[in-house]
């Protein structure tokens, strides 16, 4: 992908522009990008905090997103809802969420790997479940309708 800054945007720092400029790219991903060097200004090397200037081209290079180094394990899920965006999974009490030393396996990662065979979207430029509210394995909790 390729942008050109044009007059009056200029002054403001790459990072951020670039951020503005797509809303799918998260800071900490185009710095991630940039010290990587899949972020260049008039196909030369920079920094975050370079300051664009007007008729810069800014080219982006966003990889192909690898497999995760986490094994899939069929595990049973209860699953509340589920669409082609977000899995709303009631965890039980005692399961691990991410995968850790002492805890490599049996975790809600695992199970959500397994049931979405390949349908993950790239996180950090790797094929894996992104947790969005975080549990601890002894979080639970319960709901009465009443």
């Amino acid at each position: 992908m390729e942008i050109k800054v044009s007059n009056g945007e200029e002054k403001e720092r790459l990072d951020k522009y670039i951020a503005n400029k797509n809303k799918d790219l998260s800071r900490t991903m185009i710095k991630k990008l940039i010290d990587e060097n899949q972020i260049l200004v008039n196909n030369k090397q920079t920094k975050t905090s370079y300051l664009i200037q007007a008729n810069d081209v800014i080219t982006i290079n966003i990889p192909q997103a690898k497999e995760a180094n986490i094994k899939a394990q069929e595990i049973p899920l209860n699953i509340v809802y589920e669409d082609d965006d977000i899995i709303v999974v009631n965890k039980p009490k005692g399961m691990v969420v991410h995968p850790a030393v002492g805890n490599l396996d049996g975790t809600l990662v695992n199970a959500i790997m397994a049931h979405c065979k390949g349908k993950l979207s790239g996180i950090g430029g790797e094929l894996r479940p992104g947790i969005v509210h975080r549990l601890d394995k002894d979080t639970s909790r319960t709901f009465n309708n009443s």
